[in-house]
C-alpha cells in the first residue's frame, strides 16, 4: 500500500533563529503590507530537533524542493509560530517540517512515507500522494493573516 506513497521530503533550508523564530522578508521589488503569521502544532510529535516553516510564493518545489521558498527555523516547542513579513498580495502555500536529527528534511522510510513530522497550509494530508500547491494554497490580500498548521507523522 505505501509503496505507491510518493516522496514527503520537505528539505527546508533557511537561518536558524534561537527561541523564537524572527520574521522573514521576502525579496521583492517593493514589499507589500501584509504579515503572515503561521502558528504551529506538534501534534503528538516528539520533543528535540528544530521546526521549518517554508513560504512557497508559488507551486515550483511545493512542497519537496524549497530552493524557491523563505524558510524559518527553530528549535521545536510544542506551540510556536512563524512569522513572513513585508507580502505582496497573491497566493502563497506553506510546508513545515519537524527535525529531529538536523539534517533540515524530513526523513523517510525505504518506501517514501515519511519519518518525521510535518504538515502543510490547509492541513492538507492526502492518503496516497504528497499535497499539492493549488491544495494548501492561501490568497493574500493585504492586512494580517493568520493560519494554524498540525504537524504530525
Amino acid at each position: 500500500m505505501f509503496a505507491a506513497l510518493p516522496v514527503v521530503v520537505l528539505s527546508l533550508t533557511g537561518a536558524l533563529a534561537a527561541g523564537e523564530a524572527r520574521a522573514a522578508r521576502l525579496p521583492q521589488d517593493s514589499p507589500g503590507t501584509t504579515t503572515l503569521t503561521v502558528t504551529v502544532a506538534l501534534a503528538g510529535a516528539r520533543a528535540g530537533g528544530d521546526v521549518g516553516c517554508a513560504l512557497f510564493a508559488g507551486p515550483k518545489g511545493f512542497p519537496l524542493d524549497s530552493s524557491s521558498a523563505t524558510a524559518i527555523w527553530q528549535p521545536a516547542q510544542s506551540a510556536m509560530t512563524c512569522r513572513f513579513e513585508g507580502l505582496a498580495p497573491g497566493v502563497y502555500a506553506v510546508a513545515v517540517s519537524h527535525d529531529l536529527n538536523g539534517n533540515r528534511k524530513t526523513d523517510r522510510n525505504f518506501v517514501g512515507v515519511p519519518r518525521e513530522a510535518w504538515g502543510v497550509s490547509n492541513n492538507v494530508r492526502p492518503s496516497m500522494r504528497a499535497p499539492r500547491f493549488e491544495e494548501a494554497a492561501l490568497r493574500i490580500a493585504g492586512g494580517t493573516v493568520e493560519i494554524g498548521i498540525e504537524v504530525r507523522k
